[in-house]
């Protein structure tokens, strides 16, 4: 895959506030990219320069291995963001019309896009309603209709299921896929995490202005294991104690263990063979990326030692 994105040491101040300092990282066409962080970290910020709506203080933001330029470049994103970018006392036919036109699109074209776009979300009835009179499942739809209509190459989206139902977060959720399968790039920004986790290739976590961690999702899984395992027996052995587990829970034949420091997974089993004891089921238990984020954000002895490997 190629970068289509890729952000180098960018910074950007209001006044004394270190809103972006420093953060460098780069995205790959077709990819779904996770940008996280807590309010306040500096995420916005970030979008806003890669839209063109900030210019950063220093730092370089490259667009298909080109610098980018605000004015010639914004055609080729689409940027949705949390807040309701609509006019809401435009009816949602001649709202969704004029923002493909805004963004470049012949006005017959235009037509054929939305067209196919509302009909593809059940959006046809609602094409004379006013904006305003839309509930927030129906905006979120609409801008996210809008958003993507002029088929950009970079989509970023911030909190894309915000006010949405169960079927049609699933609806939400399948275009992007999609929109990623044609090789559109996804920029996803959320505080859901389980979201993340199921949506993401790649996340990068900010934090008070700063890159705290960069990685796929797999990786960064594997970095922060805590080495726990579940093992299901069918008799549990006589000698349950071994010096290379502890128990962290139990539940009649159902073990939680913790692989203590200089053992493998094979001495547990080993154990367990030779106690003639039957394994069922052994996995990995894996923290969740929300285990992950909290841990990095509340900074525990844990994220700084990370944090001093990974500088």
């Amino acid at each position: 895959m190629s970068t289509i994105l890729e952000i180098k040491n960018l910074k950007k101040y209001f006044s004394s506030q270190k809103a972006v300092d420093d953060i460098s990282f780069s995205i790959e066409q077709g990819s779904i990219f996770g940008l996280l962080g807590p309010n306040g970290a500096g995420k916005t910020t970030l979008i806003r320069m890669i839209t063109g709506i900030f210019y950063p203080d220093a730092g370089s933001i490259q667009l298909n291995g080109k610098k980018f330029d605000p004015v010639t470049d914004v055609i080729n994103i689409g940027y949705m963001p949390e807040e309701r970018g609509l006019y809401k006392k435009m009816k949602v036919g001649e709202q969704a019309m004029y923002l493909a036109q805004l963004k470049g699109m012949p006005k017959q074209e235009a037509f054929a896009q939305v067209k196919l776009w509302f009909e593809k979300f059940e959006m046809q009835s609602w094409w004379n309603k006013k904006v305003e009179d839309l509930s927030k499942g129906m905006s979120q739809k609409l801008q996210f209709v809008t958003t993507v209509l002029h088929e950009p190459k970079l989509v970023i989206l911030d909190e894309p299921f915000s006010g949405l139902d169960p079927v049609n977060s699933n609806l939400i959720k399948d275009e992007i896929y999609n929109l990623a399968q044609k090789g559109t790039t996804i920029i996803f920004s959320t505080h859901r995490m389980e979201q993340v986790e199921e949506i993401c290739d790649h996340i990068v976590l900010v934090n008070k202005g700063h890159k705290i961690l960069d990685g796929t999702v797999k990786e960064i899984k594997q970095q922060f294991k805590q080495h726990i395992f579940t093992a299901e027996v069918d008799q549990l052995p006589t000698a349950l104690e071994h010096n290379s587990f502890s128990i962290v829970k139990r539940e009649g034949n159902n073990l939680t263990l913790k692989i203590n420091e200089g053992y493998k997974s094979n001495d547990v089993l080993m154990h367990f063979i030779n106690q003639q004891s039957g394994i069922v089921a052994y996995h990995e238990i894996l923290p969740s990326l929300n285990e992950i984020f909290i841990r990095l954000v509340e900074g525990t002895p844990a994220a700084r030692q990370f944090e001093a490997i990974t500088a």
